[in-house]
């Protein structure tokens, strides 16, 4: 995969291409990037990034001049210094670049186009069966991809025809599934998805840079770089359930990019059978609850399953996301709460319990965290 940057072509017309920022990226070009967007619209001057980044002055100069020279950066005017003249302080520009993140549910899509800051500019949320195949899904992701990019206003430097600003595509989706090469396995439910390359074949037919990664990784990246410290869980339960982990402030995939299979681990041995072939997994038997409408007895399943995840890492956070968990947030945080608060009463777990919490975001988290998958990289918080 080509990063975040670099311009790809396909053979269908109507290209598009990422701002050029391969030249730019690098460990010292992040930090000053990243400091950017943290100082807002106030501004940071160059001898305050100095200060902070341990870099020299005339670094810090060289790494400016190029991000105003691509519009990155652009100046916020003056701050007055303890002596000479005043220092002119400079501000990131959030419209020079934008990702467009996609989620990919079993029955739907949902779509957003974020600026450099994170903010979401751009909606899309069409129905689509995951089940439908290929080239409906990748139709649809293309469809609703070029759709938001036509929003982004052409870039001053941009070929005609072209968006300027478009750094990528990140697509979040059921696992299990290969992030390093954007490759699907046997997704619960799809094993016709099985070894489909899906970041290169929606690469070929957009013409940006692709990353593809589980939806609850997705979910938990955006979470960290929005501000959650630590280590935490971020547990999905929409059509499905799944974990994405955040370990020491990094996503944490695994050796096979497959942790955070969180739904089918087994917490009935007997219990309900699940289509991914066990039987009694969290997952099913969280959804089986939910179509009884028993919303207490779905929240204490999922409670065990978290309980047990926090036991096995010993994270400080539980954040509760998906759309069903949305629509009846009560009753989930309070069974998570409560059978966390027994799990450690009983065992003595040394500080107590892990702290629940409904995650930032609402039904839009994975599709905000998904493209970060692309943002972040760019100021150094993430691997995408």
């Amino acid at each position: 995969m080509g990063g975040v940057n670099g311009t790809t072509t396909n053979g269908g017309g109507g290209r598009t291409t990422g701002v050029n920022l391969l030249a730019l990226r690098s460990h010292n070009t992040a930090l000053v990037l990243d400091l950017l967007r943290s100082a807002g619209p106030d501004g940071i001057s160059r001898l305050e990034l100095a200060d902070r980044t341990g870099l020299t002055p005339q670094a810090v100069s060289k790494i400016t001049a190029r991000l105003r020279e691509a519009g990155l950066a652009a100046e916020a005017g003056y701050r007055a210094s303890t002596g000479g003249k005043p220092r002119t302080v400079l501000r990131l520009v959030p419209g020079a670049g934008h990702a467009v993140g996609v989620h990919l549910e079993r029955d739907e899509m949902r779509a957003v186009l974020a600026d450099l800051d994170g903010t979401v500019v751009g909606e899309r949320r069409v129905p689509m069966d995951l089940g439908a195949g290929a080239e409906v899904v990748l139709g649809a992701v293309v469809r609703e991809t070029e759709a938001l990019a036509r929003t982004v206003p052409v870039g001053r430097a941009a070929p005609p025809g072209r968006v300027a600003s478009l750094l990528g595509v990140g697509v979040a989706l059921p696992g299990p599934l290969d992030h390093a090469h954007g490759v699907l396995h046997r997704v619960t439910g799809y094993p016709e998805w099985d070894g489909f390359p899906l970041r290169d074949a929606l690469a070929g037919r957009l013409g940006v840079p692709v990353v593809v990664d589980k939806d609850t990784n997705a979910a938990a990246l955006g979470l960290a770089v929005a501000g959650e410290r630590g280590s935490f869980a971020y547990l999905h339960l929409g059509t499905g359930l799944g974990a994405g982990l955040v370990i020491g402030g990094t996503v944490h995939r695994g050796a096979r990019t497959g942790a955070g299979e969180f739904g089918h681990q087994v917490i009935q041995m007997d219990g309900l059978h699940c289509w991914c072939g066990n039987r009694g997994c969290v997952e099913a038997l969280c959804l089986a609850a939910m179509a009884r409408d028993e919303v207490g007895e779905a929240a204490r399943v999922l409670g065990e399953g978290a309980a047990n995840l926090v036991g096995l890492l010993d994270i400080d956070l539980v954040l509760l996301g998906g759309r069903t968990i949305v629509a009846a947030p009560g009753p989930f945080l309070r069974g998570v709460s409560s059978v966390l608060a027994d799990r450690a009463r009983r065992e003595g777990w040394p500080g107590g319990t892990a702290a629940v919490r409904l995650a930032a975001g609402g039904d839009r988290v994975v599709a905000e965290g998904a493209a970060q998958l692309l943002l972040a990289p760019v100021f150094g918080r993430g691997d995408g």
